[in-house]
């Protein structure tokens, strides 16, 4: 017998009403409910980072959250960022994004959601950050392909970005 909840959640700026059984993770019902699919299944134990979202109320900004290990009923009430939010309305790229996408700060791209949530949320609360601050702000998140220097370029060029209204270059 498996008990089910009612939930309410704000995704990406949208929001949705869905019963859920108690014990869906996160993860999956952003993916198979709603239709999230940028936020990616890795692990399945919170190690890799893949599935990282912004989580937190609807009257201020989300940290970042594995995805793995949130069940849905908890995230109920919460405003919820995908890498799919990031963009603008009108289709414009966050800086992040942008800078992910112009410096190399991919490869086969499956960690990159996660990658970029995690740098939104680091460069919300350090908007200037070293290098070693980037990768220490990004050490819950694992790339098996880039090693990383254009993960740190791509942060850096998007808080400047941020910042001063830079380009990346």
């Amino acid at each position: 017998m498996s008990s089910t909840a009612k939930i309410s959640v704000t995704v990406d700026g949208n929001q949705y009403i869905d019963t859920v059984e108690a014990r869906t993770l996160l993860v999956h019902y952003l993916r198979e409910q709603i239709g999230k699919v940028g936020t990616v299944i890795g692990c399945d134990t919170s190690n890799c980072g893949s599935c990282t979202v912004l989580m937190g109320a609807t009257d201020r900004p989300g940290q970042s959250v594995k995805s793995c290990s949130v069940l849905a009923v908890q995230a109920d009430g919460a405003s919820i960022t995908t890498v799919e939010g990031l963009a603008g309305p009108d289709g414009s790229l966050h800086a992040v994004q942008r800078a992910f996408h112009e410096l190399h700060g991919l490869q086969c791209g499956f960690c990159t959601p996660g990658m970029m949530l995690s740098a939104v949320d680091l460069l919300r609360d350090n908007p200037d950050p070293t290098d070693d601050e980037i990768r220490d702000g990004l050490s819950g998140n694992l790339c098996r392909c880039t090693g990383y220097q254009n993960i740190v370029r791509a942060v850096r060029a998007a808080a400047a970005e941020l910042r001063n209204g830079e380009v990346p270059s």
